[in-house]
């Protein structure tokens, strides 16, 4: 799980339900399926573990991706779910809060933990995902004003998910050369264009474009320093991070109004510097955070999710055996 976030973040919203956050969605199955059927449910969905319910939809048992592993393994796949799913289920109440769900998450390791209602009725599924995106949803923006740049920097993690984001697998690279104030938005058009070719929906790749073009712009009028695009793309989302090394901002809050903008009367008179950039990033991304630090530059990093694939949030799916 991301920690960092979670630390930051869990204190305000400790007491949040785990049905506010959970995914009511879940796909389960049934005892008497077989795995080999169990193998093709994740296949077609995506996802990496099934609850097994009974025919009153209790819980009584979960199938996870490494049991489909070792089923293949030994040759066992068509074996009824009953004889080789886990029994002893831990699960989360929907009543439960955010706190008792991480100390859950610590406690036991696993990547998703179903959720039951008083009559222990299977009613949702939390993931690890889940609880980030909750929180930053919440949030809408996270403003990470501290002494994390050096080490995002140099570990190349993402700031929302905790992934590895190394700069030499992005799929997308872009130099930009703040010195040329007509060359913003030739960052933006070129990765809109590859990520056309890579076959991402038209629509996604505009809201794409739109975002990075503000922050190709900004990194050009207000850096004083040149940055660079990357672009990490997966079966799930969409991740650009834009970063330079330059004079940093001073007053994140201030700079996320509309309307607000420090941009010289040279540049206003080219058309820039509306103060609409940032706005315009947090509008068009489904999640954003930024770091920066006075004298060393911002790290911007947005996530797009790839509803043009069917959105996989770890365990959705629709209710069904």
């Amino acid at each position: 799980m991301s920690v960092s976030i979670i630390d930051r973040l869990q204190a305000i919203f400790q007491d949040v339900r785990v049905s506010e956050f959970m995914n009511p969605d879940v796909i389960y199955v049934t005892p008497d399926k077989t795995l080999l059927h169990v193998k093709e449910i994740m296949r077609i969905k995506r996802i990496s573990g099934v609850p097994v319910v009974d025919d009153k939809k209790r819980v009584v048992g979960i199938v996870s991706l490494e049991d489909i592993i070792k089923a293949l393994e030994g040759s066992y796949i068509k074996d009824s779910v009953e004889k080789r799913m886990t029994k002893n289920v831990v699960c989360l109440k929907e009543t439960d809060t955010l706190q008792d769900a991480v100390k859950i998450f610590e406690k036991y390791g696993y990547g998703r933990f179903p959720v039951v209602d008083d009559e222990e009725k299977l009613v949702g599924i939390v993931t690890k995902h889940d609880i980030i995106y909750f929180l930053l949803a919440k949030l809408g923006i996270m403003y990470l004003h501290d002494k994390r740049m050096e080490e995002v920097l140099e570990k190349g993690t993402s700031l929302i998910t905790g992934e590895g984001l190394e700069k030499g697998k992005a799929d997308f690279v872009f130099h930009i050369d703040y010195f040329d104030v007509n060359m913003i938005g030739i960052g933006a058009s070129k990765l809109k264009r590859f990520l056309l070719e890579r076959g991402v929906d038209e629509e996604l790749a505009r809201r794409i474009a739109i975002a990075t073009y503000e922050a190709e712009a900004n990194v050009v009028i207000h850096s004083e320093s040149d940055g660079y695009i990357y672009c990490f793309i997966d079966n799930e989302k969409i991740t650009v991070r834009v970063e330079d090394r330059g004079k940093g901002i001073e007053n994140l809050e201030l700079a996320m109004r509309e309307g607000y903008s420090t941009a010289p009367d040279h540049i206003r008179e080219l058309g820039f510097g509306a103060g609409m950039g940032l706005p315009n990033m947090k509008r068009y991304s489904d999640k954003m955070v930024i770091i920066s630090e006075v004298g060393k530059g911002v790290i911007v990093e947005m996530v797009f999710f790839r509803r043009d694939r069917g959105e996989d949030r770890g365990d959705s799916g629709k209710t069904g055996a």
